[in-house]
């Protein structure tokens, strides 16, 4: 059997930030709105501040507006909720982004409810959580909503088929689920207690691994032509001292029996940003009851 084919989230993603552009600029010129996205990042992780500054150079390559809110470790919860408050009120702000996690002092869930559900780009407030388990219009969480769209461009019509996630996180595994139930999908969310899972596995058509531990999805649990969406990032040590990413699919060994397969990295990672921007772009259309410039929400 050949191998599979790579599913490219690299050229995936090239291609939806340049449509955003070309959607941005027609958004500007027909109505004078610019997307805003407000990321406020409360700590000084050094993986948070590489990913913020990559949020705030792709809004800005594709047109939008971007604000970058970074406060001390220190800063107190109601100080937090304070800023949230005031980008809600702000209209030049479509997007709200709260960069997780965020310090041990600060009820995270408290400030997810007070941002601005249609400002909420993350997916992650209850509203949206829950319009999208009714089939509303809602924001749909980046990383599950950019899985979706690659198997929609590797497979076309996702209906019928048996899809199993492995994961139940809030941010990845649950809306995953959902998003696939909307396309008429058979799903299975699988976990750490799920019995038998390689055979649960072996069943699917769709595999979307988001678990957190590397290379724990073997090449003999997967159905031969099945496609394998690999959302986990796990950095391993090597011989040498130095390490290497992988995800939570056994790649070299998965390729040789799936029909289709994301990279890690190249994969899935990409797309989070895209679709991030991609949110940012149909919440400043929502807000001023625009219709998104191409007719099509990529959704």
């Amino acid at each position: 059997m050949t191998d599979a084919r790579i599913i490219d989230g690299n050229a995936f993603s090239a291609n939806l930030r340049d449509r955003l552009t070309r959607s941005a600029a027609a958004l500007k010129e027909a109505h004078g709105i610019v997307p805003g996205l407000a990321v406020i990042l409360v700590g000084s992780d050094p993986a948070s501040q590489i990913y913020v500054r990559n949020k705030n150079k792709r809004a800005l390559e594709i047109g939008m507006n971007s604000l970058e809110f970074v406060k001390p470790t220190d800063t107190t919860e109601a100080e937090l909720l304070d800023l949230v408050a005031t980008l809600n009120a702000d209209p030049s702000v479509h997007g709200i982004l709260v960069q997780l996690p965020l310090p041990g002092h600060i009820d995270t869930q408290k400030v997810i409810n007070a941002i601005d559900p249609g400002k909420d780009v993350d997916g992650f407030h209850p509203f949206n959580v829950g319009m999208l388990s009714i089939g509303g219009p809602a924001m749909i969480s980046c990383t599950p909503l950019g899985c979706l769209m690659l198997l929609r461009d590797a497979l076309g019509s996702l209906a019928g088929k048996d899809a199993v996630v492995i994961g139940r996180s809030n941010i990845v595994g649950k809306p995953m689920a959902q998003l696939l139930l909307r396309e008429s999908c058979t799903v299975t969310v699988a976990h750490s207690r799920t019995k038998d899972l390689p055979d649960v596995v072996r069943r699917a058509d769709i595999v979307v691994a988001a678990v957190g531990r590397a290379e724990f999805v073997k090449g003999d649990w997967i159905k031969p032509g099945a496609t394998v969406i690999d959302v986990g990032i796990n950095r391993v040590p090597l011989a040498d001292g130095k390490s290497k990413v992988v995800g939570d699919v056994d790649f070299a060994a998965a390729k040789q029996v799936a029909g289709a397969i994301t990279p890690v990295p190249g994969g899935v990672g990409p797309m989070t940003i895209a679709v991030l921007l991609r949110n940012t772009l149909v919440a400043a259309c929502r807000q001023n009851n625009i219709a998104v410039p191409d007719g099509d929400e990529w959704a």
